[in-house]
C-alpha cells in the first residue's frame, strides 16, 4: 500500500435503466448478498467492499467505478497530473466542499480519489 494513494471500500456499478432492476434482483435474490443503502442508494455488502448499484439512464451499458483514498488530495492530484493521469471531474458532481475528484486509468476506468477526512460510513 502506498502512503499517498490506497484502495477504498466502495465500488460503484453504473447500470442502464433497462438493466437496473434485474441487476438488483441478481445480487439480492440470486447471489443473496446483504442489501445496504438509504435515501435512494442501493448497494450490497461484497465481503469488505460495498458494491453500490447506481441507475444510469443515459448509459447503454454498465460500467464499474472504483475508489481510492488519500491523506492529502492536493498532493495526490499533483502526483497524478505529473504522471499523465487525466482528471474527469465533470463526469459526476461531488460538491463544492468535497476534497476529491475523478480520474481515468489508461483503460478509461473511472476512479474517485477522495481525501480520507471526507469519508463517511453509510447510515445503518
Amino acid at each position: 500500500m502506498s502512503e499517498l494513494l490506497y484502495g477504498g471500500v466502495d465500488v460503484a456499478m453504473k447500470v442502464p435503466t433497462h438493466q437496473y432492476a434485474e441487476v438488483l434482483d441478481f445480487y439480492r435474490d440470486v447471489v443473496k448478498l446483504k442489501e445496504i443503502g438509504n435515501d435512494g442508494t442501493r448497494g450490497f455488502e461484497l465481503g469488505p467492499i460495498r458494491l453500490w448499484i447506481d441507475e444510469a439512464p443515459g448509459m447503454s451499458q454498465a460500467e464499474v467505478w472504483l475508489e481510492l483514498f488519500t491523506p492529502d488530495f492536493d498532493k495526490a492530484a499533483d502526483h497524478l497530473q505529473r504522471s499523465g493521469i487525466r482528471r474527469c471531474d465533470a463526469i459526476e458532481p461531488l460538491g463544492e466542499s468535497f476534497r476529491g475528484g475523478w480520474i481515468l486509468n489508461p483503460a478509461n476506468i473511472v476512479h474517485m480519489v477522495r481525501e480520507e477526512s471526507t469519508w463517511e460510513p453509510p447510515a445503518a
